[in-house]
């Protein structure tokens, strides 16, 4: 990650905007501000830091930093500039309503934030969860004032002062996120998706949310765990299965739909990408704007037994829109099922990687589909290289963005080792029966 041109600059611990062990003081002509202005020029980033310091000082309403430090120990008058700053950033995303509903919606960006740190905390970086615990006193601060305030605040650690200015960034990417999704009315269109499906795409067969189990009982290459051979067993067959090395039994509730006459099951996984992971998503493409970088935002994942079955759904798809009056356009269409490598400018991303991936366009909302064959399937779960939960590690680490949120000498961690503990990890656990 280079974020060098764009807003992500001030938390990257290389560059001119680093937190110091002390906070940038009032003292305009200090040894330590000298160092900071010397570190900004031989970086190329005076005019970002001009910029920065003027958005801080109309912000907090200051003429210098010598007034932070005056709204540092001034309540009174942090209150009002508490209020004002609410107003701003509720006219800056578009937010309607009164001063309550403003304040509310914003606090709301505060859980996203913290979210995205929580989800890589609880999966992604589980195994160092005590290393980037969040500091308590920044996990319960919501208003964006006081947060910019503590990373003035001497009595704040290193560490608390870096996690406020990254609590406050994160939660400018929420509210874009959120601003861009009022705007495109993404709740309405998830909910005409899943309206379209069970009324056009699945079986009259089945109830709505009707789900049939099977399992697959697959066996695995000891080389690379890549699926050898899979047979398709009911839940009473797969109860009388025995651990074995390089078996895997892989639970999969199908839905169907009709086509030719005829029933063909599928599993389906269907997700509206929540904020969390759109801002991750930004940050691993060091990209600002969410209408430039989550193209992705409504999303299916099927499983059916064969290509055939494949081609068969993305005909059924395509027959499906014309039957709710839309007509439909594949757009971006990658197929590796039959061969070939998978091409993708993702971090982390594996060309050994099986799929029918497409981008479908219909009644105004784009769709991403995945489309797998029970073997491609088990590979992008189980298969060394290929495996999602390799994939997620690699592309948090690969992308830089790992090392941007958890600079290692704020959390003492070491990227390089760290990431290959944690592919080790995920792979002893992909493994295990």
């Amino acid at each position: 990650m280079s974020p060098a041109d764009n807003i992500f600059a001030l938390l990257d611990q290389n560059g001119p905007f680093a937190t110091g062990d002390t906070p940038p003081s009032g003292a305009r002509f200090s040894r330590e501000n000298r160092e900071i202005i010397r570190k900004i020029r031989s970086g190329g980033s005076l005019a970002h830091y001009r910029v920065f310091r003027n958005q801080i000082f109309e912000f907090l309403k200051v003429g210098g930093f010598s007034d932070i430090e005056k709204l540092l120990h001034d309540k009174s008058l942090r209150k009002g500039i508490n209020e004002r700053a609410y107003k701003l950033l509720g006219n800056m995303f578009g937010i309607e309503g009164i001063d309550r509903e403003i304040i509310s919606r914003v606090d709301g960006y505060s859980q996203t934030a913290d979210g995205v740190i929580r989800y890589l905390r609880n999966k992604v970086l589980a195994n160092y969860a005590s290393h980037i615990e969040i500091t308590n006193e920044i996990d319960i601060a919501v208003s964006p004032v006081d947060l910019l305030l503590i990373t003035y605040d001497g009595r704040y650690h290193k560490k608390a002062r870096f996690e406020a200015k990254r609590k406050l960034l994160l939660m400018l990417l929420a509210g874009s996120i959120d601003q861009r999704e009022r705007e495109t009315d993404i709740g309405a269109k998830f909910a005409d998706f899943l309206s379209f499906l069970n009324d056009y795409v699945w079986s009259k067969s089945n109830l709505i949310g009707e789900l049939n189990p099977v399992y697959l009982l697959s066996h695995h290459d000891s080389a690379d765990f890549a699926c050898r051979d899979l047979r398709i067993i009911s839940p009473r067959e797969a109860a009388e299965v025995a651990p074995k090395k390089g078996l895997k039994l892989t639970l999969l509730k199908r839905r169907s739909f009709l086509a030719n006459g005829r029933e063909i099951p599928i599993y389906v996984s269907i997700r509206k990408k929540p904020p969390e992971a759109k801002v991750l998503k930004l940050l691993r493409k060091n990209e600002e704007n969410p209408a430039v970088a989550v193209d992705d935002e409504l999303g299916l994942m099927g499983v059916v037994d064969s290509v055939m079955e494949v081609k068969i759904f993305q005909k059924h798809l395509t027959e499906s829109a014309i039957s709710a009056d839309s007509f439909m356009t594949l757009e971006e269409v990658s197929d590796t099922l039959s061969g070939g490598s998978h091409r993708s400018s993702n971090h982390g991303s594996s060309a050994k990687t099986s799929m029918l991936k497409f981008f479908a366009k219909m009644s105004g909302m784009r769709v991403e589909f995945i489309i797998h064959t029970n073997e491609s399937y088990l590979n992008y779960m189980y298969q060394k290289d290929v495996a999602h939960d390799e994939y997620e590690v690699k592309r948090i680490f690969d992308s830089g963005v790992a090392e941007l949120l958890f600079p290692g000498e704020i959390y003492y961690l070491d990227m390089k080792k760290a990431k290959e503990k944690l592919i080790r990890w995920f792979r002893c656990r992909i493994e295990e029966f």
